[in-house]
């Protein structure tokens, strides 16, 4: 996998899924799914952000999905510690809340021609411990991130070399086109290090007693293992305007159950939930608040080679029989959307409204089919011969993958496809991914897919003959050619027009069916605001934004 991480999400089992799954088969009845939609029928609030905040705190605790592992991002960085690292940690370029890219320690990046890039480094930045951000840092950190063996060593697959080019430059040199590096340097392969630090420390960096070598609006303060972390506001950060509206965050973990007790007890301000089904408990509340945003989370139907639908038309069949709504509502209690398309909404870190556009005119996943599009999924199947033998629809046994496995299953009997749901073990079922003979056990296995950059062409690039991740088998020139050149358009308005391209040609062909999208949610209290309410918390200082609700 280069430049674009994919991602799949255990999601755990919520008391709201589990007493939903008597609704499996229900509609919510509107047409919902599209980025500015939210769940108006829930009436919650969808958007990059949360109303602005209108004072400061003292002190302010959050929920993490987990302990922290390390917050040296080269060895690895799960989501806990990149929630701190985005707060600790300035980077190159950095992630909007509307996940867009904006600068951060880089104020300008030009390609210079097709394997030039060109970055512009500010001579203003500083780390914690006031030292000056030198341009040779920069190229200190983006060499230990392309090292060989880091864990950010993939984001610079393409690099050729890292060099200063003058006082304020740095060039990239890469052996191709590559229109996605600049969105890496707002990730964890961005991130500028303090070399002296790091050299100071040794093999204790990262660790819980390890000193700080970064220079972001936060810093931590203390870091008890097993217990809780917390950060402290750089009052002296380089970004005057960016200075934290909160003292001090205690950031704690727990799974998601044990979090949500907490918001309702008032022990803590806020969290992101992973599942957004976790937050239904919170609709209505007095005291908390829910909210969501763009996030590149869908759930889809992955389809094999293992027999029937390795024909289009009958994965097409298959995708207008889908009941996306009942499962939204059952799998979630209503707070997914249906979803036309394999990647969402937070992908379109560019060109949104193109990508908007082209999303509303997409037809062959609707929302709960009517009466038109079950007899075209009938057309289609006479067309292609209904299998002698039931397609198999893998289920893990959770509550969500049940309620979607059994939705595929009635929508295929509704159309004169058999089919049946086979049972796998959870901690066997990531194992479709590389395991061909698990796949070749099932037709397809429902999952939860992300990637990590707002950028369609991270995933589209799945659907290419060669890619590793078209386990259906499907096979376009046509694709592959837009393919290669959507990673070597690095103007957006041409980019965002091949992914649209690419985006079309894969739903066509359901070449994964998309099932519902799950934007991020968040429950925080009703004392507190200003917060991202889209998944730019991983990688965005979502801390420094936080404060008072009222004045």
């Amino acid at each position: 996998m280069t430049h674009t991480k994919l991602h799949r999400v255990r999601l755990a089992a919520s008391a709201a899924a589990i007493g939903a799954l008597a609704l499996a088969g229900c509609s919510a009845g509107g047409g919902g799914g599209t980025s500015g939609q939210g769940t108006a029928e829930l009436d919650v609030p969808f958007g990059p952000a949360t109303p602005a905040a209108a004072g400061e705190l003292d002190s302010a605790t959050w929920m993490l999905p987990a302990e922290p592992t390390t917050l040296d991002s080269d060895i690895d960085a799960t989501t806990p510690d990149d929630m701190i690292l985005a707060n600790t940690c300035d980077r190159l370029m950095q992630v909007q809340p509307d996940l867009s890219l904006g600068n951060g320690v880089a104020s300008d990046a030009t390609w210079a021609d097709d394997t030039h890039l060109v970055l512009t480094i500010r001579q203003d930045a500083t780390f914690h411990d006031g030292s000056r951000v030198s341009t040779d840092d920069v190229v200190w950190s983006m060499r230990r991130h392309a090292a060989e063996g880091a864990a950010e060593s993939d984001e610079y697959e393409k690099v050729v070399s890292i060099d200063r080019t003058g006082a304020d430059q740095i060039t990239v040199t890469t052996t191709q086109p590559d229109a996605i590096f600049l969105q890496a340097m707002a990730g964890d392969g961005g991130i500028v290090w303090n070399p002296r630090v790091i050299e100071a420390e040794g093999e204790k960096f990262g660790s819980p007693t390890s000193a700080s070598a970064c220079g972001g609006p936060y810093e931590v303060a203390e870091w008890k293992p097993g217990e809780q972390v917390t950060l402290e506001r750089n009052d002296d950060y380089w970004q005057a305007d960016r200075v934290g509206k909160t003292q001090r965050i205690v950031l704690r973990w727990a799974d998601e159950s044990a979090a949500a007790n907490s918001l309702t007890a008032g022990e803590v301000d806020g969290a992101y939930f992973e599942n957004p089904g976790a937050a239904q408990p919170f609709l209505g509340s007095a005291d908390n608040a829910v909210y969501q945003g763009p996030a590149t989370n869908t759930w889809v139907a992955v389809t094999t080679q293992r027999g029937a639908l390795t024909d289009a038309r009958l994965r097409q069949a298959l995708s207008l029989a889908i009941n996306r709504d009942g499962i939204a509502q059952a799998a979630f209690g209503g707070l997914a959307r249906p979803w036309k398309t394999p990647v969402g909404s937070g992908a379109w870190g560019y060109e949104a409204d193109a990508f908007q556009a082209a999303y509303d005119e997409l037809e062959g996943a609707p929302a709960a089919p009517d009466e038109q599009d079950l007899a075209a999924a009938e057309k289609l199947v006479a067309e292609a011969g209904a299998p002698k033998d039931p397609i198999v629809i893998a289920s893990n046994g959770s509550p969500v993958h049940n309620v979607i496995a059994n939705a595929l299953v009635d929508g295929a009997k509704k159309i004169g496809l058999p089919a049946e749901i086979l049972s796998v073990p959870e901690v066997q079922y990531g194992d479709f991914y590389n395991d061909e003979q698990l796949r070749d056990s099932a037709d397809l296995w429902p999952d939860v897919y992300y990637i990590s950059k707002a950028d369609p062409l991270g995933f589209y690039k799945n659907g290419r003959s060669d890619s590793s991740r078209n386990f259906v088998g499907f096979a376009d020139p046509e694709y592959d050619r837009l393919v290669d050149e959507g990673y070597a358009a690095t103007d957006d308005a041409e980019r965002a027009k091949i992914s649209i391209e690419l985006e079309r040609t894969w739903v066509e062909n359901a070449v994964w069916l998309p099932v519902v999208a799950t934007p991020a949610t968040l429950v925080m209290s009703q004392d507190v605001t200003g917060v991202p309410s889209s998944a730019a918390y991983i990688y965005y200082p979502w801390v420094a934004d936080l404060g008072r609700a009222k004045g």
